[in-house]
Order: structure tokens, then C-alpha cells, then sequence
């Protein structure tokens, strides 16, 4: 009997180990058709990343980037919110997400953004000029209108 309960217990954390190195490889897998411009079985990679590993805001974010190439507006926006959901402090996510409030004349929320952005910036410190050009240009021509 204790044979048996040495073998199951084998056979469990072989089955954990095989799933954690499958969903790490499912990952990396995904970013090289990324890479690649390989979109659609991208996509079902980072999906099937997310199946093992829900919490992976990176996978989220890649997911948007490849919205954001089919010019899928409301995917990408639900994935960028995710990753921001798992990462608060993810600046790609946050420029991202200000691109596409500034797209739907959001300027309040781009405002917000923004905020956030100059307070976690890191990285994405060069473009905050560039958005608050945007930002000014596109409240200009809005108030123009009215």
C-alpha cells in the first residue's frame, strides 16, 4: 500500500512540474509568433497561457498589442484594463490606454492616465511630452467645434 501511495505521489508532482514548464512554454511560444507577426496563433498561445497562469499580465498585454493591430478597439481596451487590473504600474498598458482615450475625445480619463503615468514613469517618461501635446491639441479643436 505504501508503494502505491509513493507512486501517485510521483505521478501528482510530475504532473505539477509538467504543467508549470508547459505554461512557461506556452509564454515564450507565444512571444516568438509575436515576434514573428504571427498574430493568430499568437493569440491562442497567450491564451492558453492564461488558462494555467490567469494572473499573467503579460500575457494580457500582448494580447491588447495584437488587438491593437486588428484594429480591435474594445478587446484591447478589456485586455489593457486587465493587465492594469494584475499590474497597476505597467507604463506600457498605461500609454496604451491613454492612446485610446485620447482616440474616443476621453480627455478627463487621458488626463487621469496621464497623472498616473508621470507618478510610476520609468520608461514611457519620453512620450509624456508627446501626450500632453496631444492631449492640449485635441481639447483645443474640441472646444473650437463647440
Amino acid at each position: 500500500m505504501r508503494n502505491i501511495n509513493k507512486i501517485f505521489l510521483i505521478v501528482i508532482l510530475l504532473f505539477f512540474k509538467t504543467t508549470a514548464y508547459g505554461s512557461e512554454n506556452f509564454y515564450d511560444k507565444a512571444v516568438d509568433k509575436f515576434n514573428d507577426k504571427k498574430f493568430d496563433d499568437s493569440k491562442f498561445l497567450f491564451h492558453r497561457n492564461i488558462v494555467f497562469n490567469p494572473t499573467d499580465a503579460k500575457s494580457y498585454l500582448y494580447l491588447a498589442k495584437i488587438f491593437n493591430s486588428e484594429k480591435n478597439q474594445k478587446e484591447e481596451e478589456k485586455n489593457l484594463n486587465t493587465t492594469l487590473l494584475l499590474e497597476p504600474n505597467n507604463e506600457e498598458a498605461i500609454y496604451m490606454l491613454i492612446q485610446i482615450n485620447l482616440d474616443k475625445s476621453n480627455f478627463s480619463k487621458a488626463n487621469e492616465l496621464l497623472t498616473k503615468l508621470d507618478i510610476v514613469c520609468k520608461d514611457f517618461c519620453s512620450k509624456k511630452k508627446e501626450i500632453k501635446k496631444s492631449l492640449q491639441n485635441l481639447e483645443a479643436k474640441n472646444e473650437k467645434k463647440q
